[in-house]
């Protein structure tokens, strides 16, 4: 499959990506942590990972089952970097649940007509019904972040976003809504490692966009970004959960960990559940811009 970027993510690991994170990448082994600052050296095992899992993800159904019976409305919104796992955890969380009553909600960009309504309007027809979860891969955070970095909004629609956006969640957990929102966050050097991957293989390809090659030129910008959003829209209401995603397996178990701790279920396994690593998923105060 021919892209139109084709080569630009290897063009520029060679040629504009910094030294350091060049090194990283050409010395590591395949299952090493590039970042020096993840709390861990190496991934974690394959089988650990599996057994916890599996473990989890009975859990989950404990709790879609729950969910049905009681008519609990369970939204969860996935932020973060690009190829920072966002997607390889929304399935773990769905891989063994009813898909009637755990959908994914991907919006692509604005059509004419909604960027004329009121920004939050696209999302409240997605929240979830009784029963339901609901899984956001991006949300209304694009303002905060990815709009700003590539200029598709201004600053006065920026500050119109934030004035707004706790009171919005506010309304939303006042209504009965349970509503968790993770910012997945990856070093450098394991976001363009990953990118590579994805631009070597034709399986992978499809998930590649011009953001994303752009994006890698605007790390600074991102970071920037992020931080303003993280702290403008954090609220006792709707706190953020920040994952740092480097090692992908124990991101997943964690993120699920997070949301099966916080929910009173029926026929809840605490000894399934665990706890969660507080130095890969905690507050905002561990992300690592």
């Amino acid at each position: 499959m021919d892209l139109p970027f084709d080569g630009a993510i290897s063009t520029f690991y060679s040629s504009e990506a910094p030294e350091g994170i060049r090194e990283a990448i050409a010395t590591a082994d395949k299952g090493d942590i590039l970042d020096s600052s993840y709390p861990h050296s190496e991934r974690m095992g394959r089988k650990d990972y599996e057994r916890e899992i599996a473990a989890l993800q009975i859990e989950l159904v404990k709790l879609q089952a729950w969910a049905k019976e009681s008519g609990a409305r369970v939204a969860i919104v996935f932020e973060g970097r690009d190829a920072a796992g966002k997607g390889g955890t929304i399935k773990r969380f769905r891989e063994n649940l009813n898909p009637r009553g755990a959908r994914v909600v991907a919006l692509s960009k604005p059509t004419e007509t909604e960027r004329t309504q009121w920004y939050f309007q696209r999302y409240i027809q997605h929240m979830p019904a009784a029963g339901e979860i609901v899984f956001f891969d991006r949300s209304w955070y694009n303002r905060g972040v990815v709009e700003k970095v590539f200029g598709f909004c201004d600053d006065t629609q920026r500050e119109h976003f934030f004035a707004q956006v706790q009171d919005f969640e506010k309304m939303l957990v006042e209504d009965g809504i349970l509503l968790f929102k993770f910012w997945l966050n990856v070093g450098r050097a394991e976001q363009l490692r990953r990118f590579l991957s994805r631009e070597s293989d034709p399986l992978k390809q499809w998930k590649l966009s011009w953001i994303d090659v752009e994006g890698l030129k605007k790390w600074d910008a991102y970071s920037d970004a992020i931080r303003e959003t993280l702290e403008r829209s954090e609220s006792e209401t709707a706190p953020w959960t920040v994952v740092r995603s480097d090692d992908k397996r124990r991101a997943r178990l964690n993120a699920i960990r997070h949301v099966l701790s916080h929910i009173d279920y029926s026929r809840k396994d605490a000894n399934s559940v665990g706890s969660c690593d507080l130095q890969v998923c905690g507050s905002k105060d561990i992300w690592n811009a």
